[in-house]
């Protein structure tokens, strides 16, 4: 299962990762983002060893997503080195999320 991230652990987990970070940021309450969560857990099993696949809960967690603009749910933000190098708005198809993953790995 992929990884909580919170406001209290994303500087760690996340912003001080040695390997590429796919953040999803979702809520319960969303349709779309209850769609993708198989795809995210998916990911997490395939690519643990190469990235770090976790998601924030924008309900539990605000101080994250308002740093980083996160309007629209589900977002999907891969960070590299601390910085964020690409940006993902809505469901999204696995492969796609894979492409984007493997082009930063």
């Amino acid at each position: 299962m992929a990884v909580e991230f919170t406001d209290a652990n994303f500087k760690e987990l996340v912003l001080e990762s040695d390997k590429p970070v796919l953040v999803d940021f979702w809520a319960p309450w969303c349709g779309p983002c209850r769609a993708i969560a198989p795809v995210i857990d998916e990911l997490y099993t395939e690519l643990s060893e190469k990235a770090v696949i976790g998601k924030v809960n924008v309900d539990e967690n605000s101080d994250v997503p308002m740093n980083y603009g996160v309007r629209n749910i589900p977002t999907l933000l891969v960070f590299k080195n601390g910085e964020i190098v690409d940006k993902v708005v809505g469901n999204q198809p696995k492969s796609k999320l894979l492409e984007i993953l493997t082009a930063h790995m």
